[in-house]
């Protein structure tokens, strides 16, 4: 079984394309989305529909727009091709990173089994908590 997105006439519209909404999606006169609400209807053979990118959103989104404020096409641009292609870089191998230095090790609550701070006081029972000797 193939799971599929639902299927969807806004599918068929390419981004960045203005398409006349008649000829993808037929139906009652509708209103240019910069003229606004209070505009007349117009018929769909007078309106573009134009699917812009959206960050959130990979399917986009359709406006309809009359000729007057239809966007203009984004062409897209092929990268220059190369005639020769770069030799792969040998990958570099980084020396091992050294260990953090503990500068003393962690004192603990004989109560509470806390760690207790550089004060030597412990945060939970106010015991003065000594540290042990290095060595």
């Amino acid at each position: 079984m193939k799971i599929v997105a639902a299927a969807d006439w806004r599918d068929r519209i390419p981004f960045e394309t203005p398409m006349i909404v008649a000829e993808i999606s037929p139906g009652e006169p509708a209103r240019c989305a910069i003229c606004g609400a209070d505009s007349a209807l117009r018929p769909r053979t007078q309106l573009w529909a134009f699917k812009h990118r959206h960050p959130k959103n990979h399917d986009g989104f359709v406006r309809f727009y009359c000729a007057e404020h239809v966007p203009p096409a984004v062409v897209a641009v092929a990268p220059p091709v190369h005639e020769r292609i770069a030799p792969r870089r040998e990958r570099r191998v980084s020396a091992p990173r050294a260990a953090a230095v503990v500068e003393r090790p962690p004192t603990l609550c004989p109560d509470c089994f806390v760690e207790v701070p550089a004060s030597g006081i412990c945060g939970m029972c106010g015991n003065v908590v000594t540290a042990p000797a290095a060595g």
